[in-house]
């Protein structure tokens, strides 16, 4: 007899957590639902007061040119994008450009040594190798403009032999195509 007891008593028990445990979820949808109908009704979570967005009474007597700063802030305007300094980023497009420098794919290079100074805008061998790309794809003026601006960048470095040399062979076309014209 006790054991039908205990047993009714421990499934009593169950009943109860069960009753509960749906009581606490009735209540918890309740309260997302008024939640939800704050946002909706645009109250706060106070629900004593509402928010006031509007502006003063006397706000366009006491800011005059309020208007105008809001129309400039909204119209669009020449600050151009920001791009961060980053040497490893620049790095790693001068090794894909150089990659496909030695497959011929002058186009992707170029590509890829004008993304390394938009990283890092004073790199010597990004410099030197755009200007390398834009003589080989036919660029002479664009060349000339990189090979000087690598001489500036290092004039005694590692290739400013060879950049001297290709100025001096870039200046003499363009000299001959002038004169020939």
């Amino acid at each position: 007899m006790s054991l039908v007891a205990l047993g009714l008593s421990s499934h009593s028990v169950c009943a109860q957590a069960q009753a509960d445990d749906s009581d606490h979820a009735s209540t918890q949808t309740q309260q997302d639902d008024s939640r939800t109908r704050a946002r909706e009704s645009e109250e706060s979570s106070s629900k004593d007061t509402r928010i006031d967005l509007s502006p003063p009474a006397n706000d366009t007597k006491s800011h005059p040119n309020s208007g105008v700063a809001v129309y400039d802030a909204e119209q669009p305007n020449d600050v151009q994008e920001f791009h961060p300094w980053d040497p490893h980023k620049a790095a790693k497009d001068v090794e894909v450009g150089d990659f496909y420098f030695k497959r011929k794919n002058y186009r992707a290079a170029l590509d890829r040594y004008k993304e390394a100074l938009v990283y890092k805008p004073k790199d010597a061998v990004a410099t030197f190798r755009l200007a390398q790309c834009e003589e080989k794809s036919g660029q002479p003026a664009d060349a000339i403009t990189h090979y000087e601006a690598y001489l500036k960048i290092l004039p005694h470095g590692p290739d400013a032999e060879q950049a001297q040399k290709s100025l001096e062979h870039l200046k003499a076309g363009a000299e001959k195509q002038t004169s020939s014209e």
